[in-house]
């Protein structure tokens, strides 16, 4: 992906969390990598004006899905990129949700050749269990050794908790993160949307938070069991709890942080933003899974970014065509995410005081970044030149026609947000322009 070329980003607000940047400067990239802060020569192949825009680490996204292999008329590994670099996202971690199942090596190489083509680095989880969600363990140290980035059975539980163990142990072994889709699924039974005033107004089955706080208390504990027994010195459980979307579950996990537990946790634009009041719409463009909650869970979403106790923002980007999601009873659940999610963080935490601009790109880059254990989330001299230019400031009108992707099921559709991308490099490419 590296080209032989130079850009110089001039006269930009440089924020970079990883090294506690936050001033006006201007950024050289050469050969793909950061090569020089505010440096003497001005001389470059493209030249950047970066006078009233922000200048920071490109985003990086560990939870999406792409479709690709099986569904791709839904999207596909090279147009999620684009969608992707449109949002300023430059890494991506694919859940292994697909057609087959990223269970197998077999399943893992079919999309080796788009992930290398691809427009933005394209990490590819791979499944926890065989067809997802049974007892039966995939091959993790094969599928580590062909480029696995993570493991999760994202889209359903892991069985029981010997699974969540047996999954433990083996991503502890490689030192990989095991990500964790957290519901109780006998709990949640047949709901398809929140359980409480809004599903009892709909005469619709809904899904209790129990459901989800429930399930999170379960594969902590199983970390903890794991992270007490490690040998001095040995890697710990890397527990990552997907898609937070109540407030007991930012409860449990606020505790057991407090008491020394080792996990992460993430949430995603529409919980900390939209309630489930959208729901009395009949849209099905407002269903996923877990489910939009109540006021008082955004409430506590946005409570556990500022705290610390959710450590990253993820998109959770999940296309599905429209006909799909024409009937609102039996409709796919997901959302697309990617060319929203920076502006969400901007108008919904940023400008109400939650989180300052440094702190949503910490969650969108450097703490994901630390998570995987990646080289990527910081503009840091002689790192690859991943970079987001935004307009903190810039009004739009969400309107899905205009993505990149190839689905249209957005949350956000009709809004008007604050903050547009402008380019997006990764590698040192300019993979995005829309200025």
């Amino acid at each position: 992906m590296v080209q032989n070329m130079t850009i110089l980003i001039k006269n930009a607000r440089i924020i970079d969390p990883a090294q506690d940047w936050d001033f006006l400067g201007s950024l050289l990239v050469q050969n793909g990598v950061i090569a020089a802060l505010n440096p003497e020569s001005t001389a470059a192949d493209t030249v950047i004006d970066g006078r009233g825009l922000v200048c920071a680490p490109g985003l990086v996204d560990l939870h999406v899905h792409l479709r690709d292999p099986g569904q791709t008329h839904k999207e596909d590994i090279a147009s999620g990129a684009a969608a992707a670099a449109a949002g300023g996202v430059t890494t991506v971690v694919a859940m292994a949700n697909t057609s087959p199942v990223i269970d197998c090596v077999d399943a893992l190489k079919i999309g080796e050749k788009a992930r290398e083509n691809a427009a933005i680095r394209v990490l590819q989880a791979a499944a926890v269990s065989r067809g997802l969600g049974t007892r039966e363990l995939a091959d993790f140290d094969a599928l580590a050794k062909n480029g696995a980035a993570a493991f999760s059975d994202d889209g359903v539980p892991f069985a029981d908790t010997n699974t969540v163990e047996a999954a433990l142990q083996a991503a502890m072994r490689l030192d990989l993160p095991l990500l964790a889709h957290c519901e109780d699924k006998r709990l949640a039974g047949d709901g398809i949307i929140n359980e409480g005033e809004v599903s009892r107004k709909l005469g619709i089955a809904g899904i209790s938070n129990q459901s989800e706080a429930l399930c999170v208390q379960r594969e902590i504990d199983c970390a903890k069991k794991f992270a007490k027994n490690a040998p001095h010195g040995e890697a710990l459980p890397r527990l990552h709890i997907c898609h937070v979307s109540t407030k007991e579950a930012v409860e449990v996990i606020r505790r057991e942080k407090r008491e020394g537990a080792a996990v992460t946790a993430e949430t995603a634009p529409h919980y900390f933003a939209l309630c489930d009041e959208l729901l009395l719409t009949q849209d099905a463009d407002y269903r996923m899974n877990p489910p939009l909650r109540t006021k008082e869970d955004v409430a506590a979403i946005r409570e556990g970014l500022a705290d610390g106790t959710i450590d990253c923002i993820a998109t959770d980007h999940a296309p599905h065509t429209p006909q799909e999601k024409r009937n609102f009873l039996t409709a796919p659940n997901g959302v697309v995410g990617f060319e929203t999610s920076l502006a969400a963080g901007i108008s919904y935490l940023v400008d109400t005081g939650v989180l300052t601009l440094p702190e949503l790109i910490a969650k969108m880059s450097l703490n994901p970044s630390r998570i995987l254990k990646a080289s990527t989330g910081t503009l840091r001299i002689s790192m690859p030149a991943d970079i987001v230019i935004f307009d903190e400031k810039a009004k739009w009108d969400v309107k899905p026609e205009n993505f990149a992707g190839k689905s249209r099921n957005s949350a956000f559709k009709g809004l008007t947000l604050k903050g547009k991308v402008l380019y997006t490099i990764c590698d040192g490419m300019i993979v995005y322009s829309g200025h």
